[in-house]
Formats: structure tokens, sequence, C-alpha cells
């Protein structure tokens, strides 16, 4: 069977884009904002930045998301806007996309909540959760699901569940965030997502986030060596780990740097390649030069 991804890509190389929220906040976004809000109140920076991507050479450009869920959207005091967030973040992503010709990721991040047994959240309350954000996303014209920075399976699942059930037409590609000792937060292991995954029936499993190129050298080399036939590998490191220069916080990896990373996850055989915190415009498009290059 044909990895739906594999489709969907038609040829492209997969080239995802770079970090979001702790962007925005370098642009104006405030200390306790959400930057969903963003998707809302400030539509053309949104489109901007998605706009800078698509110019530095990603394929795929991720939606601004990541935390338009009932919980996190509920700390920021946007209780209630998971759908219209989504939607609009989605629509803002579309229409940058269309006129590049290239793909939209609707990015689904953790709800921010621990799952039973360890909280109080069962699995059917965060597929609720989950299912409110993906059907904005899917009427917002997203091309495919990217549900990331994960770290317990169970969650994962139930967003995949959430997934196929809202928007059964469309590829799902699911990663973690392994930034404990090269595992998550949760104990789970590169080998042991991918094997959980790929029986959930997705279409790419990877990794993102976590602690910088080297650790994510490690990881991608698992995640390739555990991987299923037709299954697309994964991997967006963050631009190293964040360092506190006088009031704020820089992260210390350069694009030539994630230039010559990128290039290496070719040669350990990852499919999608992108960037997270700490990544630019300016990042991908390095990334993306040494990936059409080589």
């Amino acid at each position: 069977m044909t990895n739906r991804l594999t489709q969907l890509l038609a040829g492209r190389p997969a080239i995802v884009d770079g970090g979001y929220g702790w962007l925005l906040q370098e642009r104006g976004l405030n200390a306790g904002e959400a930057a969903e809000s963003w998707n809302l109140d400030e539509p053309e920076r949104i489109a901007g930045l998605h706009e800078e991507y698509a110019l530095a050479g990603a394929t795929i450009l991720t939606t601004n998301t990541f935390g338009a869920i009932e919980p996190r959207l509920a700390m920021h005091g946007m209780s209630g806007q998971t759908y219209a967030a989504s939607l609009a973040g989605a629509r803002l992503a579309r229409e940058v996309a269309d006129r590049h010709g290239v793909l939209v990721a609707g990015d689904v991040g953790p709800t921010g909540e621990l799952l039973e047994p360890l909280g109080v959240l069962s699995e059917s309350a965060a597929m609720a959760l989950f299912a409110e954000q993906v059907r904005g996303l899917r009427d917002g014209g997203a091309d495919l699901i990217l549900i990331e920075t994960m770290s317990d399976l169970t969650e994962t699942s139930a967003a995949i569940r959430a997934a196929r059930e809202q928007a059964p037409d469309l590829p799902i590609i699911a990663t973690l965030s392994f930034d404990t000792n090269l595992r998550t937060m949760m104990g789970v292991s590169p080998a042991q997502a991918v094997g959980a995954l790929a029986d959930l029936g997705v279409d790419a499993v990877g990794a993102n986030c976590g602690r910088g190129p080297e650790d994510m050298r490690t990881i991608a080399a698992e995640l390739v060596g555990a991987r299923r036939d037709g299954l697309l590998i994964v991997a967006q490191s963050n631009a190293g780990l964040p360092e506190l220069d006088g009031d704020r916080f820089v992260y210390t990896v350069d694009p030539e740097a994630m230039a010559a990373h990128a290039q290496e996850l070719r040669e350990l055989g990852v499919d999608v390649i992108g960037a997270c915190c700490g990544s630019t415009p300016e990042h991908i498009a390095a990334m993306s030069t040494a990936l059409r290059t080589t």
C-alpha cells in the first residue's frame, strides 16, 4: 500500500518549516499571550511568517495552532476558541501555500494535561479535545495532520484517533520529543514509538524539539533502524538549547550548522526534515539549499 504522505508530496522534497512560538515572541508576542491569538487578532503577521518560510524553501507549512486546544487556550483567556483559532490558522497557511504550491500541516500539540492514571484526563476526553481542533484544521484546508511534541503514547493515540475520525482522508505525522536521556518524559524510546505508532496506522513517525542536533542524530538513527515498511521517518531538531543573553533567550546553532545537520539526517535515511524551536526562515533556507543540492 502506498504511503498517503508520499502520494501527497508527489515528488516534492519533504522540507518542513521551522519555529513559530519562540519566533513570534521575538516579533512582539507578549509574555502570557497565546501565539494562536494572532491567528485571529494579527493574521497578517502570521501570514507573513508563513510567506517567509515558503520563500525559504519549505514544502510543508505548519499552522500556528500548536496550543489551539481548550486546556491551553483557557490558560490565556481564550476558552471556547479551539475551533475558531484552528480554522483561522489553517486558512492563513492555506492561502500562502496555494500561492507557492506547497502543503499545509495542521499542527496539533499536547493538551498540557496528564492522562489517567497519572492525571485525571481520560483518553476519551482527550480525544474529544483533539477532535475539535482537528475539525478546525480540516475545515480550514489542511493537507495533513501533524501531531507533535508528544511524550505519552496514550495521549498520542487519542490525537491519532481523533484525526482519523474527523479527517479520515488526511495523512498523519506523529512526532515525540525525546528530551530526557534520549527518551520522552514518559520513558518512551524512539524504537518503541515507531512500533506503537506504526501499529496505529500513521504515515510518518519521528522526533521534534529536544536538545539539539547532536541528540537528534542519535535519535534519528534509532528511528530509522526501527522503521516499518512503507513508513516515513521525520526529524525536526531545535537549533540547540536556549541560553540567556541579557533579558532574552537565544539559540546557539546557526543556519550553516543546521544545514550540515539536515544533510546528515538525509544520509541517515530520514525522509522528512525540518526544524523546531530557535529556528528561523534563515535556518530553513540554509537547510533547503543543502537538501536540494545533495
